[in-house]
């Protein structure tokens, strides 16, 4: 089982697979040519939820703030970061680095102030590290103090060699959405290497149950329930039943945490807000810790987590309950995705380069890919209850 805490996952000395070794020397040689060169380079790490990208990347950070003090290195002396727009992951990442001889927490920032402090003295990194650059905004934002378009755009203007992670199925807003399309575009302007991760090294489950939540996850479609003795799939026709067996398996195993869809109205003005259904009421998240990401705070058991909590992170047990913007249709047995109900209006903020097709597309994916964060979270046990009385029934009857 884990340890109750996010950074052992993510320490430099975690003992990388074969095939993400071959992927840091990979980069590392990508690095080493690109700083030769007079045109930044580009270097993309994908990899569905779980395939352990995160990991690559801080052992990566490492070695290179470790090299930049190495006379003999190509990497002497050189200015690198890591950004990350995920303020838990950027916590994380923060604590590892006080823990750390070769890091430094000025290195680890938010993707807005970056490129503000790059701009503003007119200055370059050598190599910039992005985790869960699916986050990065692709328009502008007031609230975020971004004022230009596209932030990858403004990463790479003040890199010399940008390193990043990507994952089309964990773009969670309209200000950040992505595709293939998008980045094949800006990968065509400039030298660049693509790695597709493909380990799963957080779901501890056989090749049928991880296709089962890839499918839900990232197609919205319901297959037949496997039976699989390594992963305690359940699915539950009472809420509060499946809490109750969620806080038996953190009695248990620790690092078990409820989970939802964003269709529970939140604003942040201090009031406490809740997430419902019939014999079942707990509050979201709230409260949070600068210092402790969220699933690490024994409290926290007695809260529902959002995506924005969770998304990058390991539990042992996760139980996701699916608001009422995800339905069920019986004519193609899939997931039907209704915005309208969607709670988390910032996701879905307009944007002037969409038609209103396209939007309705681009949303239903947004829900879609939330689903998709929060089924991936559970190491050995995922429980799932949907609060659509149609949907919990075909879930059920799987």
């Amino acid at each position: 089982m884990l340890e109750n805490t996010a950074t052992t996952k993510l320490a430099p000395e975690t003992k990388l697979s074969a095939q993400q070794q071959a992927l840091k020397q990979r980069v590392l040689q990508f690095c080493t040519r690109q700083l030769t060169t007079p045109q930044t380079g580009l270097f993309v790490i994908e990899g569905t939820a779980g395939t352990g990208k995160s990991v690559v990347l801080s052992s990566l950070m490492n070695s290179l703030q470790q090299a930049r003090n190495d006379a003999a290195s190509p990497f002497y002396q050189t200015n690198n970061y890591l950004l990350v727009n995920h303020p838990e992951m950027l916590k994380t990442y923060k604590q590892i680095a006080a823990d750390q001889p070769n890091l430094r927490k000025k290195d680890f920032m938010k993707p807005t102030p970056f490129i503000n402090q790059m701009t503003k003295h007119a200055t370059y990194a050598d190599i910039v590290l992005v985790d869960e650059a699916h986050l990065l905004l692709t328009k502008s934002d007031r609230y975020n103090r971004f004022n230009q378009e596209n932030q990858l755009t403004e990463i790479c203007k003040h890199s010399r060699v940008v390193i990043l992670v990507f994952d089309t199925h964990q773009v969670l807003k309209m200000k950040s959405y992505w595709d293939q399309t998008k980045l094949a575009a800006l990968l065509a302007e400039q030298p660049h290497e693509v790695f597709h991760l493909t380990q799963q090294f957080r779901v501890c489950a056989q090749p049928a149950t991880q296709q089962w939540l890839t499918a839900l996850g990232t197609q919205g479609q319901l297959l037949p329930r496997p039976t699989d003795p390594s992963f305690d799939l359940r699915i539950f026709a009472d809420a509060n039943q499946m809490y109750q067996q969620l806080r038996q398996r953190d009695h248990e195993y620790g690092l078990s945490r409820l989970v939802a869809t964003a269709d529970f109205p939140y604003k942040l003005d201090g009031q406490t807000y809740y997430v419902t259904a019939p014999g079942f009421r707990l509050p979201w998240d709230k409260n949070m810790d600068p210092n402790i990401t969220w699933a690490e705070r024994p409290e926290t058991l007695n809260e529902v987590g959002s995506i924005y909590t969770i998304q990058g992170f390991d539990l042992n047990y996760v139980g996701v309950i699916l608001g009422p913007s995800v339905t069920y249709d019986a004519t193609t047995n899939r997931l039907k995705l209704l915005p309208d109900k969607y709670q988390d209006h910032e996701a879905f903020k307009r944007r002037a380069d969409l038609t209103a097709q396209q939007a309705l597309q681009v949303k239903q994916q947004i829900i879609l890919n939330s689903i998709n964060v929060l089924l991936q979270r559970g190491r050995y046990g995922l429980y799932l209850y949907a609060t659509d009385p149609q949907l919990r029934a075909q879930l059920l009857a799987l």
